[in-house]
Parts: C-alpha cells; structure tokens; sequence
C-alpha cells in the first residue's frame, strides 16, 4: 500500500534507481532536485534531504528564487516510487509556470493512480495551510497529468507561453 512520507536517506538505492529509471536527463516534478545537488553518494543525499526539509519550516529563510515548500516522497515499502511537493505561495515564476505543487511518478510505477491519489492527499495539507484554492501545471502534451489534474478538480484557466514553455494551467478549488 503506498504512502506519502517526508524524504529519508533511507530510500537512498530506491530513489538513485528510479533516477536511472528516468533517465539521465529527466526532471523530476515535485522532488526538489537542484542541479548541483550531489545525491550520488549516501553524505550528499542526506544534506539533499535534509535541505528538503528545511524548505517546509517556514521560520528559515530560503535561497533566492525559492519559496517554502513542503515535500513527501510516494513510497511502498523500501521502494520509492515518486515525490510531490506543495509551495506555500507563489512568486512570479510559480504563476505563470510551475503552481503549488508539482509531483513525478517513476516509470515503472506510472498508470496505478498514483499522482491522482497523492495530489487529492495534498490538497488536505494545503487546506491546512490556509489556502483555498491551488494551481497546477502541466506541458500541453502531458494526458497523464492532465488526466490526473482534471480527475482533482481542476479547472483550465489558460494555455500559455512560458519561460519553460507552453503550459496548461489548472485551478483546483480546496
């Protein structure tokens, strides 16, 4: 049975192989990964992790560009399975391009239902964070997300031209 549980090193093999899995030029939605993030070795991917952490505590400050978010890994077990995150607020970047949350599933874990389940888990946290309504994105192209975004509530306000590209995006009211 899948949960959603704060990032852990322990998920240190499981997270690398579903990286592999990917590929080594996917991005992975909702997981927080910086490009210069090391989490090849085990010492690198826990001050990954615990970096992640420490975005959700909204008494530190956070890098520029960054806001605070909140992040929890899709996980069975020992095996992880995927991430989704939930951004306190929005900076200009965040509305137009990127919403509130943003989520992957690994490949070999996709059409079980997964994202559809850990975004309608999400959005109790933001309704405990005070929100009432959250944004979501997605390429024009993405059925899985839009199917995953829609079967949420989501409501399409526009297709527009980005920064990162065109992106659909989506209102959910909480």
């Amino acid at each position: 049975m899948p949960e959603l549980i704060s990032p852990t090193p322990r998920l240190h093999s499981s997270w690398l192989a579903a990286q592999l899995e990917a590929g080594p030029d996917a991005h992975m939605d909702g997981a927080g990964l910086g490009s210069d993030d090391d989490v090849d070795s085990p010492e690198g991917f826990a001050a990954w992790v615990d970096r992640l952490q420490r975005y959700g505590d909204r008494t530190l400050p956070v890098e520029h560009g960054r806001v605070h978010a909140t992040y929890w890994w899709i996980a069975e077990g020992d095996t992880y399975l995927g991430a989704i995150d939930l951004r306190h607020y929005l900076n200009g970047f965040l509305l137009d391009a990127g919403g509130h949350i943003g989520y992957s599933v690994r490949p070999s874990a996709r059409r079980r239902g997964l994202a559809t389940w850990a975004l309608a888990a999400v959005q109790h946290e933001a309704r405990l964070l005070g929100m009432d309504r959250v944004l979501l994105t997605c390429d024009p192209g993405n059925e899985a997300s839009i199917r995953t975004i829609e079967a949420n509530g989501g409501v399409l306000e526009d297709v527009r031209e980005t920064l990162i590209g065109p992106k659909r995006r989506y209102w959910i009211n909480l």
